[in-house]
């Protein structure tokens, strides 16, 4: 995320890069430990944020273009959803998928090998629910109930179907394509706020400027 990082102010850090010529060298890298958030009163009121659904192999500088026409902005779309690793918690590409069910599950054909089973929506005579439909249950699951209408108790049996591994995947998939995105209506209060948040403050040992501090060298004292 170029954009993002452009606003992350920097750190002098001791060189340790095998390169190094002196024990008092310096190299100036990114404050990686100084992360944006959005403020709670924002981040926690949906009234400032609106539902959306990823499509296909968007990416988060695609959906940031669809919404603000800035590519830019895609680390607000992760903001806005925490989504630190965009390995684990946005959706893969139609191919990295591929390859993970490979890596996962070994062939094709163990896609749809059974990786659980979900009881189906039963109820009973009165049309009252006495099982919900997708709890994971095991394959010869059953469930007794007292039916008032026939007047005795009741053995509900093959209420459970079957959940393959690509099925199981695709689900959690699914669920990461809906997120909600900032209005872009409220996207100048939180570029306000990143511009105060970011700049280092006055009063530190280590600030040299707004956009930078510089470490202790341990080196130098051990």
């Amino acid at each position: 995320m170029p954009a993002y990082f452009r606003q992350v102010p920097n750190f002098e850090y001791v060189n340790r890069l095998p390169d190094s010529k002196n024990s008092s060298e310096y190299i100036e890298v990114k404050n990686i430990f100084k992360r944006g958030k959005l403020k709670k009163d924002i981040f926690d009121n949906l009234m400032y944020f609106t539902k959306y659904q990823i499509v296909g192999d968007d990416r988060p500088d695609n959906v940031a273009f669809q919404v603000y026409e800035d590519e830019t902005l895609d680390w607000l779309v992760l903001l806005s959803n925490n989504i630190v690793n965009i390995q684990t918690e946005w959706p893969l590409e139609q191919q990295s998928f591929l390859n993970y069910l490979l890596n996962k599950y070994g062939s094709q054909a163990n896609f749809l090998q059974p990786h659980h089973y979900e009881t189906v929506l039963t109820k009973n005579t009165k049309g009252t629910v006495i099982v919900k439909k997708g709890l994971e249950v095991p394959q010869d699951y059953s469930f007794e109930y007292y039916d008032g209408v026939l007047g005795k108790y009741v053995t509900t049996s093959n209420i459970t179907s079957v959940v393959s591994n690509y099925e199981y995947e695709i689900k959690i998939e699914n669920a990461k394509r809906n997120i909600y995105v900032l209005k872009p209506e409220y996207l100048n209060v939180v570029l306000n706020d990143m511009n105060a948040i970011m700049p280092y403050k006055k009063g530190s040992t280590q600030y040299v400027s707004e956009t930078l501090v510089k470490g202790e060298n341990i080196r130098l004292y051990s």
